[in-house]
């Protein structure tokens, strides 16, 4: 599985380090750090994560091809 963050869009909220620490990582106080490709034991995390973004701001699957720019 790969994701995209629209790092545009990323208020910082950190939900998707919460729910998926060893994808996501905060960097200072805002900063967003992530694995592009996704560790397939951490699939289900990261798509928790996705949904609990309060700004729908990461990509995952098939909809990084379809939505990245």
């Amino acid at each position: 599985m790969r994701i995209v963050v629209d790092l545009t869009h990323c208020q910082g909220y950190a939900q998707c380090v919460f729910l998926a620490p060893e994808v996501f990582e905060l960097h200072g106080e805002e900063g967003l750090l992530y694995a592009p490709a996704v560790p397939d034991d951490q699939a289900e995390r990261v798509r928790q994560a996705a949904a609990a973004c309060p700004v729908q701001a990461i990509l995952v699957g098939e909809e990084v091809s379809a939505g990245a720019r």
